[in-house]
C-alpha cells in the first residue's frame, strides 16, 4: 500500500504566498507625532523670532548711545621709489604712501588689528602691496601712516608700457585698495573684529620715481564688512 499523502488545498498555498502585514500605528499614535513636530517648529520659529527682536533692540540701543561713524581717510601722498623690469620680464615697483585716518566717533574706538594691507592696482594689474600696521586709535583721534608698498607683476614690458603712455598724458589712473580687520571698543567692551574695505580711485600726473608726485583727483568710498 502506498503511503498516504497530506494534500494542501489550493486555498491555503495562496495564503502561505501572500506578504505579512504588519499592524498600522494607531491614528491616535500618528496624531501625537505630528503635533510633536508641529510643537518643535513652532518653538523653534519663536526663538528664531525673538533672537531677531533682541538683536535688533542691541544695534538700536548702540545706536542712540554711540552714535556710530565709519571711519574717514585721505591719500596725502604717493611717491616711487623703484618702477623697473627684472630680468625675468617681470615688473618690479615700490611705492610708499602717506594716509591719513580720521575717528570721528566721540565713544568709540578702534583698534587696527594684525593682517591688514593696503595695495596699489593698475586696471587690473597689482603693482604693489604692504601691510598696515598694528595700532589703537582713539576717540576722535587722527593718526598719520606711512606704508611701504611692494611687488612684482608679470608682462612687464606690456604694463610698463601702458603706464609710460599714461604719464604722457599726465593722468595716470590708479586704485588703492584698503582691506583692514578692525575690533570695535564701546566704552569698555571690546567686540569681535570686523573688515574696513576701501577703494581710492587716483589720478596722479606721473610716476617718475624718486620725484615728487601730485595727486590730481581722489575719490575714496568705504564700507564694513561682518
Amino acid at each position: 500500500m502506498e503511503a498516504n499523502k497530506t494534500k494542501t488545498s489550493p486555498a491555503r498555498r495562496k495564503t502561505d504566498l501572500l506578504p505579512i502585514q504588519r499592524p498600522l500605528a494607531p491614528p491616535a499614535v500618528m496624531h501625537n507625532k505630528r503635533n510633536m513636530c508641529c510643537k518643535c517648529l513652532c518653538w523653534a520659529l519663536s526663538l528664531l523670532v525673538i533672537a531677531v527682536i533682541a538683536l535688533a533692540v542691541a544695534v538700536a540701543v548702540i545706536y542712540l548711545v554711540f552714535h556710530p561713524k565709519l571711519p574717514q581717510y585721505e591719500v596725502d601722498s604717493l611717491q616711487v621709489s623703484n618702477l623697473g623690469i627684472n630680468l625675468d620680464l617681470s615688473l618690479s615697483a615700490e611705492f610708499k604712501v602717506e594716509i591719513t585716518a580720521r575717528n570721528p566717533n566721540d565713544k568709540i574706538g578702534i583698534y587696527y588689528e594684525k593682517g591688514g594691507h593696503i595695495g596699489v592696482w593698475y586696471t587690473k594689474t597689482k603693482l604693489c602691496e604692504g601691510p598696515i600696521p598694528r595700532f589703537y586709535q582713539g576717540h576722535r583721534n587722527v593718526t598719520k601712516l606711512n606704508v611701504g608698498l611692494t611687488g612684482r607683476a608679470q608682462y612687464g614690458n606690456t604694463v610698463l608700457t601702458a603706464l609710460q603712455q599714461q604719464q604722457q598724458t599726465g593722468r595716470v589712473p590708479l586704485d588703492l585698495r584698503v582691506d583692514a580687520p578692525v575690533a570695535v571698543k564701546l566704552g569698555k567692551l571690546k567686540l569681535k573684529k570686523i573688515r574696513i574695505l576701501g577703494n581710492c580711485k587716483l589720478v596722479v600726473d606721473s610716476l617718475s620715481t624718486n620725484n615728487r608726485i601730485n595727486i590730481k583727483a581722489s575719490d575714496c568710498s568705504f564700507r564694513l564688512k561682518l
